[in-house]
């Protein structure tokens, strides 16, 4: 990486009572609400940022040490480290620190940036072109909405792309925020770009349409434990010969598994609109429950998805057609797929249904508007057990 945090470490800072990740100069800060996105943001920009707020006693970690330390290797030499024992003021390394600019989702729909900037050119270069295009927008805006911040924000970071701004680390709590699917997919290239020239954007999201299953290195996964606090797990890129296969099959929808409890893998359109049902009819919501039920493009897809899920710490149920008649085996091509999809899913969470999805369902011939007509109104016994089995291991894998 050519600039920006190449480590962080934080313990006893709120949530985060001892962790370590390695942010990209992209770097998407993935998990469910109160998993600590938002604390290892707070936690950069207190290391960095000379105008940021006090550390307070309500800061340190509850049941941890008394005292904060958040330490940071930046270009791969420079060392920087802040230790506190909230209230005594904080002891300091951190001469020269890489400018930083934080964009708190909380500010939103009133402002862009957080506070004014330290020291340094960039970053009140920066700070002034987020100024100008909250100001412009808003002028042009009339009477002024929510949005309008939001909209200013994407003017900002377009800004500072057209005029090389280079040397700076952006800190964004969820950039989706009061933007149309359109705007989420342009900001997310525009930081892409900012990236890329130089500087270093690290943010929380909720959205798909920032997630990049082809750079899966881009994706640090926080959760929270109860006896851990925040952690952060952080895949491994996909092998070369699999990232334009992945970039091709996955889209917004499909990228939505990242933010699941759990993911319900299926072969195409038919069984993604049936399931909902077979859960509904079991007394379960899956939406409620978080679990995506992931249509993968064809059974040929499944074992790439399975180890995106595996990758990336997404637990994940595995449901395809055997494609062969009870007492029958399938054709060689077959046979091998399924024993590809059952050696990287693993037999526990795997489940197949002979000869077909339709052969187990018992609606032969009716795909796939037939099928969700014959789905939406079953009642809990008559779902097929192959169909229930699969629903409730997704159920108890999010649910774990």
């Amino acid at each position: 990486m050519a600039f920006g945090i190449e480590r962080l470490h934080v313990r006893g800072f709120r949530s985060a009572r001892d962790v370590t990740f390695r942010p990209g100069g992209l770097c998407a800060l993935v998990g469910e609400a109160n998993a600590g996105k938002s604390n290892l943001l707070a936690a950069i920009r207190a290391l960095l940022d000379p105008a940021a707020p006090p550390l307070l006693r309500e800061d340190v970690s509850v049941g941890g040490e008394e005292t904060i330390l958040i330490e940071a290797v930046v270009d791969g030499s420079s060392a920087l480290s802040l230790e506190a024992s909230p209230p005594e003021p904080p002891r300091l390394e951190r001469r020269d620190p890489p400018p930083v600019i934080f964009l708190p989702s909380a500010l939103r729909s009133e402002a862009v940036v957080a506070s004014s900037p330290g020291r340094g050119p960039v970053a009140e270069r920066a700070f002034e072109l987020f100024r100008r295009a909250l100001a412009e927008q808003a002028e042009v805006t009339r009477p002024r909405s929510a949005t309008v911040p939001a909209q200013a924000l994407v003017r900002a970071v377009e800004s500072c792309c057209l005029l090389g701004i280079e040397g700076l680390i952006l800190l964004i709590e969820e950039p989706e925020l009061y933007l149309r699917p359109q705007a989420q997919r342009y900001l997310y290239r525009l930081l892409r770009t900012l990236a890329s020239a130089g500087n270093q954007v690290i943010y929380s999201t909720h959205a798909p349409a920032f997630l990049s299953v082809g750079h899966l290195e881009e994706l640090a996964l926080v959760t929270q434990h109860a006896d851990e606090g925040t952690q952060v797990v952080q895949p491994e890129p996909l092998p070369a010969d699999e990232s334009f296969r992945v970039m091709s099959e996955f889209d917004a929808e499909r990228s939505e598994l990242f933010l699941a409890r759990a993911a319900l893998l299926v072969e195409g359109r038919t069984e993604k609109l049936v399931f909902p049902f077979v859960f509904q009819s079991l007394g379960h919501d899956a939406d409620r429950q978080a679990i995506s039920i992931v249509e993968c493009g064809g059974k040929s897809n499944i074992p790439l998805f399975a180890r995106i899920c595996q990758s990336t710490g997404v637990p994940f149920v595995a449901v395809h057609d055997r494609d062969a008649e009870p007492g029958s085996e399938p054709i060689d091509a077959e046979r091998a797929l399924n024993k590809l999809i059952a050696d990287v899913a693993g037999p526990e969470r795997t489940v197949v249904l002979e000869p077909d999805f339709e052969g187990a369902a018992g609606i032969q011939g009716h795909k796939p508007e037939g099928a969700w007509r014959h789905f939406r109104s079953l009642s809990a016994s008559d779902v097929p057990e192959p169909l229930a089995r699969a629903a409730e291991l997704a159920l108890g894998q999010a649910r774990a």
